[in-house]
């Protein structure tokens, strides 16, 4: 299990919000805002050889928001070259740009997914843009009854999608990397998705990483534990760095363990 660090952008500004708050008309329940920049965090990252994280830009395409959380994005890149991927807004036409500006990879959940279902036309189109090895599939979810379903621009609509085992089996053989945010857990600090995490680990074929309700240490030994330490973390509203309990050194020795 690895610890994954974060940089989630709204409005040009790092930040952590409540995930199941974000809407497009009313902004979303912020937990923790900051005047270091994107590229601050991104160098702390990189110092502490921090690679894999995750830059995500949380307002809508085409917004002027959007292009405050580009420039910042841009900022994070250049600060740690080919060590984040970049999420948010990510089509076939515009992921190599993305690529370009030195990301690692791009996360891709809202083009993919086109009338509740996976577009495979699309899901090809950002393979031959990027190539498979440079993509990642945000995958995260929102409880509905008993099942997972997949949700899309910015968490807001459920897609006919059931994440099951089988649905990250398949989709192994299509991307890099998963990363899956337990939407309805995000931001709250209240305890991780057992169960999600255990299908997780049962499914995937390839690195994926959990995302949504660490609070403590407790939290992080069941992300180990359902994950048979083979799902990595990342932690946002707890981390110190974002106004949480937990001090990043800690986390670094307790997953060095």
């Amino acid at each position: 299990m690895r610890f994954r660090p974060c940089i989630d952008i709204h409005d040009g500004k790092v930040k952590q919000i409540v995930g199941g708050s974000l809407r497009d008309s009313a902004g979303a329940v912020t937990n923790f805002e900051t005047e270091q920049s994107a590229a601050d965090f991104a160098r702390l990252y990189r110092e502490r050889g921090l690679s894999g994280g995750h830059v995500i830009l949380l307002n809508p395409a085409g917004s002027p928001e959007y292009e405050l959380d580009l420039a910042a994005a841009k900022a994070a890149f250049t600060a740690f070259p080919g060590g984040l991927m970049a999420g948010g807004g990510i089509t076939a036409e515009n992921a190599e740009s993305f690529l370009g500006l030195g990301a690692s990879h791009v996360i891709v959940t809202s083009y993919v997914f086109r009338d509740g279902r996976i577009d495979r036309e699309r899901l090809g189109r950002l393979i031959s843009a990027v190539g498979r090895n440079r993509l990642c599939l945000d995958l995260s979810c929102r409880k509905k009854g008993d099942e997972y379903y997949i949700v899309t621009d910015r968490w807001q609509k459920f897609t006919d999608t059931v994440l099951r085992k089988e649905t990250l089996e398949e989709l192994s053989g299509c991307a890099d990397e998963f990363l899956v945010h337990a939407v309805d857990a995000e931001g709250k600090r209240s305890g991780v998705d057992r169960r999600l995490i255990r299908i997780l680990a049962e499914g995937s074929r390839i690195p994926v990483t959990y995302a949504g309700g660490v609070g403590d240490f407790r939290d992080l030994t069941a992300v180990k534990e359902e994950g048979m330490n083979r799902v990595d973390v990342t932690i946002g509203s707890a981390l110190s760095l974002f106004g949480g309990s937990l001090e990043l050194d800690e986390v670094l020795r307790y997953m060095a363990e």
